[in-house]
């Protein structure tokens, strides 16, 4: 880690849901690994918790007032606008985001440190030989990479994990998008391509279980679809001519036996089967185009990523 006595700070952003078996330790494990090295402060964002992880991160910002940042939110945003919230926050030349459950070791905070400043990435992610999430994380975490790679032309060899660390220059260009409902690997991607990854250890969680659910990944998917691509758009178009087509076709089809053979009888099976997927498409079709719309009135009239409800900061003699 010679490299690292270079680094004037580091910031490490941990978005909290409901964490307070787990959150102490953690902050104290930073604490005693990290500021030996860096200028360290850690931004802890309570995503409104339902347990007593307010009073848990309060209690630290009281112990570690030049080193805790907390940030409390007045409603659940999710994850990523939980973040948003830290990185509106943070000082470091170097920010590190990481979950709140343990299975990301401080000792790989070093590392991918270590990888951003000896190779001068904007951002190094994290990729991990063996996940030890349960079936249900890992299955959307699949699918997720897989929609990534076709919706925002991510590398494929790239995992996006949320354990990863961003310099100053990526931090600041994230922070300009002001829209809700943000998707900040979507930002990563749409701004930088000097991007590192680098393997590191994923331990199983220590306690609780995860925080996405099978609503907070689908809200996570349509983030990706509509506020970073047009493809969705795109490919309304292209089945809509594909549609048209067959339905031509099959009328050119229906027209000829008749004429050969009037006493064919009318498909009605085929009519109904026919009405139903077209109407199904052109429904399918009509909500993604009201999706974006939806969120393009949402935007407009300034739906907040987030809203801070209290904070809790300490600047010394700055203050």
């Amino acid at each position: 880690m010679n490299k690292t006595t270079s680094l004037t700070s580091l910031s490490v952003i941990v978005p909290v849901y409901n964490s307070e078996k787990t959150i102490s330790r953690l902050v104290e494990e930073l604490i005693r690994e990290l500021v030996p090295l860096f200028r360290l402060e850690i931004i802890l964002v309570n995503d409104n918790s339902r347990d007593n992880s307010d009073e848990v991160c309060i209690s630290l910002f009281e112990k570690n007032k030049e080193i805790v940042k907390f940030y409390s939110l007045s409603k659940n945003v999710g994850e990523h606008s939980a973040v948003m919230a830290g990185l509106n926050n943070v000082t470091g030349d170097y920010t590190v985001i990481m979950d709140d459950d343990f299975q990301n070791p401080i000792s790989e905070v070093l590392k991918l440190v270590k990888a951003s400043l000896d190779n001068d990435y904007d951002v190094v992610y994290s990729h991990y030989e063996k996940k030890r999430h349960n079936f249900f994380r890992n299955l959307g975490s699949w699918l997720n990479d897989k929609v990534a790679n076709l919706m925002l032309g991510k590398p494929r060899d790239l995992y996006l994990s949320s354990f990863k660390v961003l310099n100053k220059f990526l931090v600041n260009e994230i922070i300009k998008y002001e829209a809700p409902f943000p998707y900040i690997d979507g930002l990563i991607i749409q701004i930088t391509d000097n991007i590192g990854k680098i393997d590191v250890d994923h331990q199983k969680r220590i306690q609780g279980s995860s925080g996405y659910t099978f609503k907070k990944l689908i809200s996570l998917w349509m983030n990706m679809f509509t506020n970073f691509s047009i493809l969705p758009l795109r490919t309304s178009i292209i089945l809509g001519l594909i549609f048209a087509t067959i339905g031509l076709l099959l009328g050119i089809y229906t027209a000829i036996e008749r004429f050969i053979n009037p006493d064919v009888p009318v498909g009605f099976a085929s009519l109904f089967v026919s009405i139903s997927i077209f109407g199904g498409i052109q429904l399918i079709m009509l909500g993604m185009v009201g999706e974006y719309i939806g969120r393009i009135f949402l935007s407009l009239n300034k739906k907040p990523q987030y809203t801070i409800r209290n904070k809790y900061e300490y600047y010394g003699d700055k203050k």
